[in-house]
């Protein structure tokens, strides 16, 4: 006779359930700690917290915060995700953010994602000064990933620059977070590329680049650097543009470099063409900018078609349109997602998956739907 379930489990290896336990929610993992003394145990091992994800988005939440605290010194990745429009959820994540600040000397990596809307009148300023302890020279954290792009408060450059110099070690940081103004100016970019010569990944406003900058890049001792991913925005129709001379040196320079693009719908049309240059290795654009996009089709399938990955579009549907998309199809072949967020022909569809062997997924409408437009998987 086959042994009752809960037996079963009791022969388990607590190694096997530190596992099971690491792929948990934080609520299930609350919920674990309560079972039994077995239970509790192994999802009190280091390795189930090294990678966690804490949600604050409900008052009921707050007592198992309360609880699972004891552990936040066991963290060394942490992704924060909570609706900002409600004061309690603010409050647990400055309660977290203070506590991380006191008690954890081993987090790596921190990402902060806000999904609610910015009440009026309310900045972030409590999440930005618990960022700002968090920064303590006395806390001896090493921040090695920060990720905010998903956190709508402005950030200025003095807390950059804080960032930068209290964690030398940083490889990756993104504050391209799609607030209303840049406060970042290119000095403080320039600081922080001093200050972290491991820094290899960089989201930024293109507002934030300069000259200056790649020169930064350019130099002898910089190692290798990966990744720049870049919003465009409206103040940008008043900034220099980066030349196509420092474009091709810092590809040069960095041969596995991969540029992020977004256009935001506010960049006049007319920036657009000065901002992309030819030598920019692009892997992911996104153009939503909702303007007549041919001639950057165009332009991008005779620059990018190398590199290019990801294409996003914001446009309207028109005959040249089309037969710009199909000639892309037949170039970038290296494509992996194609998003047209407008109406195109048949021939369009089949461009793509007749050219595109890597193609993973698509958005592409042969007639009007109703919104959201959910993209299609290539089997």
């Amino acid at each position: 006779m086959p042994a009752p379930v809960p037996e079963l489990w009791n022969y388990i290896p607590e190694e096997i359930l530190i596992q099971i336990f690491y792929y948990l929610s934080l609520r299930d993992r609350y919920t674990v700690f309560q079972v039994c003394r077995q239970w509790a145990t192994a999802v009190s091992s280091s390795s189930v917290w090294h990678f966690t994800e804490i949600s604050c988005d409900s008052e009921d939440e707050e007592g198992m915060l309360q609880s699972l605290l004891q552990f936040l010194n066991q963290i060394k990745h942490l992704k924060i995700v909570f609706d900002q429009s409600r004061e309690v959820n603010r409050k647990n994540v400055t309660r977290i953010l203070d506590m991380l600040a006191k008690q954890n000397h081993k987090l790596q990596q921190l990402c902060i994602v806000c999904h609610g809307e910015n009440p009026y009148f309310y900045s972030g300023q409590d999440i930005l000064q618990s960022i700002r302890n968090i920064c303590d020279a006395k806390n001896q954290i090493d921040l090695q990933h920060i990720d905010f792009r998903k956190m709508p408060f402005t950030l200025d450059g003095e807390l950059v620059e804080l960032l930068a110099t209290t964690n030398p070690n940083l490889h990756s940081l993104f504050i391209n977070n799609r607030t209303l103004v840049c406060n970042v100016a290119p000095d403080s970019i320039k600081k922080v590329l001093r200050a972290c010569p491991k820094l290899s990944a960089l989201g930024v406003y293109y507002a934030s680049l300069s000259d200056d900058v790649f020169q930064e890049l350019l130099k002898p001792e910089r190692a290798a650097f990966t990744h720049l991913d870049i919003f465009c925005e409206r103040l940008d129709k008043y900034m220099p543009v980066i030349s196509e001379e420092l474009w091709a040196a810092v590809s040069q320079k960095h041969p596995q470099l991969c540029v992020d693009l977004e256009f935001d719908h506010t960049v006049p049309a007319c920036k657009i063409p000065r901002i992309l240059k030819l030598n920019i290795p692009v892997s992911t654009l996104q153009l939503n900018t909702y303007n007549y996009m041919v001639n950057q089709i165009r332009f991008v399938t005779q620059s990018y078609s190398n590199t290019l990955k990801k294409l996003t579009l914001q446009t309207t549907s028109s005959e040249d349109l089309n037969s710009s998309l199909v000639d892309l199809a037949r170039q970038c072949r290296n494509l992996l997602e194609i998003h047209c967020y407008c109406v195109v022909s048949q021939e369009v569809v089949e461009a793509f998956l007749m050219h595109c062997p890597s193609l993973k997924q698509y958005t592409l409408k042969v007639a009007k739907e109703r919104h959201p437009w959910k993209p299609v998987a290539v089997q």
